[in-house]
């Protein structure tokens, strides 16, 4: 560790471009930059990263940023964070940008972030106390490393990430996140490519050999596509050829290891956020569960509009503008609960509710003391048959003797996604809330809506359904979608879910379906907070596909990621007294 300290040391000092400079010079402190500085894991592995610092004597708190994104894009969050007294490292995770070793994501978190926290507690200019920061994978890093609990490790601030890297990451209700993992993947195996493309041809380059066609870097390009996966992203074949939640998952599950979990955390989320179940699992599960008192007591939980949905600096996000109210600034936040944390300094943190949530509808912040909120009141709207001629379809009445809504589902032909949750790009029907009647008026998609709210009323808080249904199929989805509808029509979807059927009693343990017969199944829908006007209506979309952002279930009862065999199924929505399917929403009175 000595050598590695005096190393860094010794390194270069990057000069600052002269605006770069002048900025710094604005701030409390001039800045110095070491670039590219080895970090030497314990079985040999150097992974590197640029670090960010007062130009000035004395010693401060570290802010470790581990990410597989190129640790050069974090430049104004290192300058504006050193400026302000403090030490940032930005670290390229292994397998990726600069660092050495191979890249399998999550598998080497825990350990290279545990080696690394203690590394960065040992420079000569940091006093000893690191936090983590960043969201999406790199809050996956702080997580993974904080179930180490390294000794120098003082707090983390986690923002849109996951709590279980099957169900709330890889698949979601036993469907495969096709477009997030697919799109991701993309991004991920280029840097993978490029590097095998570097290795190879900078070791032949130059040689004698013939023919010319036999160019390494062509020999590459001309790989069939099922070999470039295996070649360069072998993880997704993992991921596809273990479906259910078996011990592949478990090894890195974070739900099941919040114990060993010792720091206080600040959980960014956000609505329409891909893994908004996740930032609130974790907050509740470190607060109820954590590992020291410290920890149970200072989680702090932040829900903003847009994540990996749309630029929390952003008013509008997809279709929909939310005021000015709505923009937040990470990187203020970030330093805020830090300079608390770390520097002990009295900027009120301490002294506010735990819980700060971004109400849609009325657009306006709100402070809260716990999640879900207590004054909650968990209330039924029953869905009643679809006639054409009625709106009123979902609501507080139980419903007596009705006959059962049906679709058809042909996974030739599925509903298209429209917005929604996605990452880690916008389909072409756009991304988090758009307008929902092009699917609404499909054959396949049921639409159960209540009347026009006389008044202003509030959702906040986790939705589910409570649904009948049988199929004509061994296996099929389920999928429901909660809908404001605006007076002028617009169709604002909030917040969605899927479960396929064979999984219907356990993600570990799927069980085919009997054609025919009737099961009472639940679908976790996710969160939302919104105030649905006076003049608007609530509706629930519930259809069995919602494609390409899950794959289709080919109702057929196979291996979903090697069977290409269609069948189309009729299924069946019960709501009569025997079966009473309900949306379960949280009204906040």
């Amino acid at each position: 560790m000595k050598a590695v300290v005096q190393a860094v040391a010794a390194a270069v000092l990057v000069a600052l471009p002269m605006a770069v400079a002048v900025a710094a010079r604005a701030e409390s402190f001039s800045v110095a930059y070491i670039h590219d500085v080895a970090v030497p894991m314990r079985d040999g592995v150097k992974l590197h990263a640029d670090i960010y610092r007062p130009d000035s004597a004395g010693k401060f708190p570290v802010l470790l940023q581990r990410t597989p994104y190129n640790k050069n894009d974090a430049v104004d969050f290192g300058l504006k964070a050193a400026a302000q007294g403090y030490v940032v490292v930005i670290q390229d995770v292994r397998g990726r940008y600069a660092s050495e070793g191979e890249w399998y994501p999550f598998r080497n978190e825990a350990n290279d972030g545990y080696d690394t926290i203690e590394w960065a507690a040992a420079l000569p200019y940091s006093n000893g106390k690191v936090g983590m920061f960043g969201g999406s994978y790199v809050g996956a890093t702080q997580v993974l490393a904080a179930i180490a609990h390294p000794p120098h490790l003082a707090g983390i601030c986690p923002v849109v990430t996951a709590n279980n890297y099957h169900e709330n990451w890889t698949y979601q209700g036993g469907a495969f996140e096709q477009w997030f993992n697919e799109s991701w993947t993309s991004g991920l195996a280029q840097d993978t490519q490029d590097r095998a493309v570097r290795q190879t041809t900078h070791a032949l380059t130059g040689v004698p050999k013939l023919p010319l066609t036999d160019y390494p870097l062509i020999a590459v390009q001309s790989l069939l596509q099922s070999e470039l996966t295996a070649k360069y992203a072998p993880y997704f074949l993992d991921w596809l050829n273990h479906p259910d939640y078996d011990d592949y998952w478990k090894a890195l599950a974070i739900d099941a290891r919040y114990a060993d979990i010792k720091v206080p955390a600040l959980h960014i989320a956000a609505w329409y956020d891909i893994f908004l179940d996740g930032s609130l699992h974790n907050y509740l599960g470190i607060k109820a569960h954590g590992g020291t008192e410290q920890a149970r007591r200072n989680q702090r939980l932040l829900v903003a509009v847009g994540g990996h949905a749309g630029w929390f600096g952003d008013r509008k996000i997809g279709a929909v503008d939310f005021g000015p109210n709505a923009p937040i600034d990470e990187d203020a936040v970030t330093l805020r609960w830090y300079d608390w944390l770390l520097k002990g300094i009295d900027n009120g943190v301490e002294r506010e509710a735990p819980v700060r949530l971004f109400v849609m509808g009325k657009n306006e912040w709100r402070n809260e003391n716990e999640w879900p909120l207590g004054r909650t009141r968990y209330t039924r709207y029953y869905l009643h048959a679809i006639n054409a001629a009625a709106n009123d379809t979902l609501n507080p009445a139980r419903p007596q003797q009705e006959k059962p809504d049906q679709l058809v589902y042909d996974p030739r032909d599925p509903v298209p996604t429209l917005g929604g949750s996605l990452c880690c790009e916008a389909l072409p029907s756009g991304i988090g809330p758009q307008d929902q009647r092009p699917a609404e008026s499909r054959p396949d998609v049921l639409n159960y809506t209540t009347p026009v709210f006389a008044k202003d009323t509030e959702v906040t808080g986790p939705v589910s359904l409570d649904l009948y249904v049988s199929s004509s199929a061994v296996d099929t989805d389920f999928t429901a979608m909660l809908v404001d509808i605006w007076p002028n029509g617009f169709a604002q979807n909030l917040t969605s879910g899927i479960l396929r059927l064979r999984y219907r009693n356990s993600m570990e343990h799927p069980e085919p379906m009997t054609p025919g017969e009737k099961y009472r199944v639940t679908l976790n829908l996710g969160a939302t907070s919104n105030v649905f006007l006076a003049g608007h209506k609530l509706r629930l979309e519930v259809s069995s596909s919602n494609f390409p952002r899950f794959d289709r279930n080919l109702n057929n009862g196979a291996d979903q990621a090697h069977s290409t065999a269609m069948v189309t199924a009729t299924n069946v929505v019960y709501h009569d007294k025997a079966h009473p399917s309900a949306l379960i929403i949280p009204i906040i009175p």
